[in-house]
């Protein structure tokens, strides 16, 4: 027994990891836990034989692949995207041959200054979503890097050729666009986190594992994460808590880390 508890993690020795280190950790553990596919094949098959036509099983996880309705709606959003192409692109073509060179905007102290109070509407609640550490986070970042981006081309391209131009371009390279890209690198690793748990919780339940259940507030109806399927019928990003370890996900990598998640793949590749 001594032998035995002398290779035993403790939580000191787990608090001195590094976040790669813990993830590696998880990993292996899940994979032990998993059983083997002779193990699953019998309950898998039988599962199948089970299930109607229209009804999930592990082996038949997509839900494009057994729901008619997400059939349905994908083609349609298909096709809806192709006509925009389309219309857009018929649309520049008009405009490049139709707008004048020269036009004398009207209400142009009113389109800027609203502008910036969206802007402001948009940094405050995402300045809430990081507070509550909130799902709705991924798109607030998304939205204001976009808004980012639109404010400094419209800065830039309406102060050609005028005294402005310097400030313009100063205030576009050194702010608009820095921020802008912090937030679209943010969204897109809190959109990860959330990916790479989805995939961890739907792993679980294949395995025979209990699955994270959401809780349940109000007249959401949640059910178990990680299926692949529609997990409510009411999903509130506002209360739904970011995935992963929250903020952390966002923020950047210490090279320390970046280290040694190199040397965690490096091991599991060999």
């Amino acid at each position: 027994m001594k032998e035995d508890n002398e290779v035993v993690i403790d939580k000191a020795e787990l608090r001195r990891m590094s976040k790669a280190e813990r993830r590696e950790l998880a990993s292996l553990l899940a994979e032990l836990d998993e059983p083997s596919p002779p193990e699953r094949a019998p309950a898998n098959a039988a599962q199948a034989n089970a299930a109607g036509p229209g009804e999930p099983t592990p082996d038949r996880a997509d839900p494009f692949q057994y729901d008619p309705t997400l059939r349905r709606e994908r083609r349609l959003a298909l096709l809806v995207s192709a006509a925009c192409c389309v219309v857009l692109a018929g649309w520049i073509v008009v405009l490049a041959a139709t707008l004048p060179h020269h036009f004398d905007a009207h209400h142009w102290r009113a389109v800027w200054v609203n502008f910036d109070v969206f802007l402001l509407a948009a940094f405050a609640a995402t300045a809430w979503a990081i507070w509550r550490e909130r799902q709705i986070l991924i798109l607030l970042l998304v939205l204001i890097g976009t808004m980012l981006f639109c404010d400094a081309w419209f800065d830039v391209g309406t102060s050609l050729a005028t005294s402005g131009f310097v400030i313009s371009l100063l205030t576009a390279v050194f702010a608009e666009l820095p921020l802008a890209f912090l937030a679209f690198v943010g969204a897109r690793r809190l959109l990860w986190a959330t990916v790479a748990a989805g995939i961890l919780a739907g792993q679980q339940v294949h395995a025979g594992q209990a699955a994270p259940v959401v809780a349940v507030t109000g007249t959401d109806k949640w059910g178990q994460a990680g299926t692949r399927d529609r997990v409510g019928t009411d999903p509130c990003l506002r209360r739904t808590r970011l995935a992963g370890h929250g903020l952390h996900e966002a923020l950047p990598r210490g090279r320390a880390e970046r280290r040694a998640e190199r040397a965690g793949r490096a091991r599991q590749s060999a």
